[in-house]
């Protein structure tokens, strides 16, 4: 049985909500969940692969799709970039790549509609 599209949709903004937000809005986050800065990428990753089908059914504009497509790219980007660890707290404030995806991450959530909403909570399985 397929999810919900209107739970799916609200798992994929709710990632990029996170993306979208400010650095110390990051932080503050990732502190009050005692999770490190991939899991930033890793929750979009997961949530990436809805973004297709979410389109597909009228969802999710194909723009969206798109700029949801170079956020991954970025974060592959910044993986393969063996040179400096992007996936660092301190790395929030000031890497290229983290900018950029704040960036399309906030323009997917503004073509949607659904800009300027809350971070989500999450349930950390340890």
């Amino acid at each position: 049985m397929p999810l919900d599209t209107t739970w799916r949709r609200g798992f994929l903004c709710a990632a990029l909500r996170v993306v979208a937000a400010s650095a110390p809005d990051q932080r503050a986050w990732l502190e009050k969940h005692g999770v490190g800065a991939d899991e930033i990428a890793l929750d979009l990753e997961h949530a990436f692969g809805l973004a297709s089908q979410l389109a597909e059914e009228g969802a999710l504009s194909g723009e969206s799709l798109a700029d949801m497509g170079l956020i991954d790219t970025v974060f592959d980007g910044m993986t393969r970039d063996r040179s400096t660890d992007w996936w660092t707290v301190e790395a929030l404030a000031d890497a290229p790549g983290w900018a950029r995806a704040r960036e399309l991450a906030g323009r997917v959530l503004a073509r949607e509609g659904v800009a300027g909403m809350a971070l989500p909570d999450i349930q950390v399985i340890r």
